[in-house]
């Protein structure tokens, strides 16, 4: 059997003096530190023998504390159910580190994203561009670093010219079209460059990151470990759940707080409703992109009453202020679970309807099938998840390789398909439609009862904790270290689109740019939204909310008015 301790005694067999310190501290969990001049040798090790999956990437300011960088990369062994992390340390007087993107093609933005937040340069990198910051940031200037004030406005840099990448060459007599930063498919500032032949798409190249929000930041600085859940939630508008409750597990992993069980539950019962309103916005989306609106109106109409159930138990349409560290501030009475009953009941009869409908519609299916394809091997060397990787055959999913909160107590198998087209990534979302309805239902007739907050005192400082959630985009992964003074010292968010957005120009390379909307879409990238209907009087300046019922009120007038 393969566990933390025989996996670290391998390797200090076959790398002698590589790991300067080991610990094997939980049967899932195994800590790793070595140097520069070993990390590519355990890297590529993990990588290729033991078929680790790189999770996330995190560059810590340990100055204050050790007076050194901390540079963490954390892989899943997924067959084993085992978290791995490697952690160089760096001088921050001169901060580098030897690349390890050409033996992993998913620590490519990681490494980007380390020297824009702290400075670390990844010698050998094959693409060192700005990956957060703005073209025009100053050089020297570097935010997550301790001495950086959050609230400190730089001026910007002058006569700064940073072009796209051209992935063609300068001599390439491609037709450049360009999409974005404001374009109507894409619902939040994006920027794509598509190097064209014709029709077809031969390169691409993207420039993101023009909402960076700098939350990681104002968690260390400003926020307390109970209030960093409400700055959590808004990373996304549609997983504003998981990631609280990805937040929450990882300061409770790194504090040792056991959560009761009944809040366990309602964590999980919450997760699965945020992934049925998710997958139903998707499916109707991807309908409309494809100019099939009949699916964006049915299943749009399917979806409505679950934020109508989420508005109920939260007071907001979406799944919002419900997480603490420690549990959740609400329960569920026995009305509430009642309503949640009928209506996924309801919803999974009325999904295997418009399932039917969509798989028997050719002209559809003509449109999805054989396009965006990612390979097995690219979605594995990438590192992509969720909905993306288990349409490329990549048997992963963290419900079920690290089951949280009530997924132990269930009976619970997840969907993967080989084609790694949109059409695969619709029919892992369809089955998981169909899961989350079963799930759901165990859920609600399992519930414990008992409290849904824990006790605890204060959470001790320098201690290092995960949170591992599958969202409806796929698996996010919270670090958190504790500090002083009731805050992070750090805290990191992976979210699931970080990297599927790696994969984008695989699955663009060859295809028409017809198909450039629907194979963005294919990934659901993150966007944000808002939960209520505001209008703005713009003679009184009155401002009004609507509620579900002045809606439909709305909706029956003539008009619409």
């Amino acid at each position: 059997m393969t566990t933390p301790q025989t996996i670290l005694d391998d390797i200090n067999a076959r790398f002698p003096g590589c790991v300067t310190r080991g610990l094997a501290p939980q049967p899932d969990r195994l800590y790793l530190r070595t140097t520069t001049e070993h990390i590519r040798t355990l890297a590529a090790y993990v990588f290729n023998d033991l078929k680790g999956r790189l999770v996330t990437g995190v560059c810590t300011d340990m100055g204050p504390v050790t007076g050194e960088y901390d540079i963490i990369y954390a892989f899943s062994l997924d067959a084993e159910g085992i978290l791995l992390t490697l952690t160089e340390p760096t001088d921050p007087k001169d901060p580098k580190v030897p690349t390890l993107t050409d033996l992993i093609p998913g620590a490519d933005w990681h490494e980007r994203e380390n020297y824009d937040m702290l400075g670390v340069v990844a010698e050998g990198h094959p693409n060192p561009r700005r990956l957060l910051l703005s073209e025009d940031w100053p050089e020297d200037l570097f935010p997550m670093r301790k001495d950086f004030p959050h609230d400190f406005k730089p001026p910007k840099a002058e006569k700064i010219t940073t072009p796209l990448r051209d992935p063609l060459g300068n001599e390439s007599k491609a037709t450049i079209i360009s999409v974005g930063p404001f374009f109507p498919t894409l619902d939040e500032p994006a920027y794509f460059r598509l190097f064209c032949e014709g029709e077809e798409i031969i390169g691409s190249d993207y420039r993101g990151f023009f909402s960076h929000r700098g939350i990681e930041k104002l968690s260390d600085t400003v926020l307390d470990y109970n209030q960093v859940p409400f700055m959590a939630e808004r990373v996304c508008g549609i997983c504003g759940f998981v990631h609280s409750a990805c937040y929450c597990m990882a300061v409770e992993d790194a504090a040792g707080i056991e959560i009761p069980p009944r809040a366990k539950y309602i964590r999980s019962i919450m997760m699965e409703l945020e992934r049925l309103h998710s997958h139903l916005l998707w499916l109707g989306l991807a309908g409309h992109y494809l100019g099939f609106d009949t699916v964006l109106m049915q299943s749009w109409r399917i979806r409505e009453p679950i934020m109508w159930l989420v508005e109920e138990i939260t007071g907001n349409r979406k799944t919002y202020g419900m997480n603490l560290v420690g549990g959740v501030r609400r329960d569920l009475d026995s009305a509430i679970c009642d309503k949640i009953m009928a209506a996924v009941t309801k919803i999974g009869i009325e999904c295997e309807e418009l399932i039917s409908a969509v798989a028997g519609d050719e002209s559809l299916k003509m449109r999805m099938v054989k396009v965006g394809v990612l390979s097995h091997e690219d979605a594995r060397g990438i590192c992509v998840v969720g909905p993306t990787a288990r349409a490329s055959g990549v048997h992963i999913d963290a419900r079920a390789d690290y089951p949280y909160a009530a997924f132990p107590d269930l009976d619970f198998k997840p969907s993967f398909h080989e084609g790694g087209d949109i059409w695969a990534r619709t029919l892992v979302r369809v089955d998981e439609v169909r899961s989350s309805v079963d799930l759901i239902k165990q859920m609600i007739t399992k519930l414990p009862e008992g409290e849904i907050m824990a006790g605890f005192g204060p959470i001790p400082a320098w201690r290092e904790g995960y949170g591992i959630a599958e969202a409806p985009r796929g698996e996010c992964v919270h670090y958190v270290q504790t500090g002083k003074d009731n805050r992070p010292y750090r805290w990191r968010v992976r979210a699931a689109t970080y990297p599927q957005l790696q994969a984008v120009p695989l699955m663009l390379k060859g295809m028409s740019i017809g198909d450039f909307p629907i194979i963005i879409g294919s990934i659901d990238p993150c966007f944000s939204c808002t939960e209520r209907v505001l209008t703005v009087d713009t003679k009184s300046k009155a401002i009004r909310t609507y509620t579900e019922k002045d809606l439909l009120a709305l909706t029956r007038r003539a008009g619409g008015r």
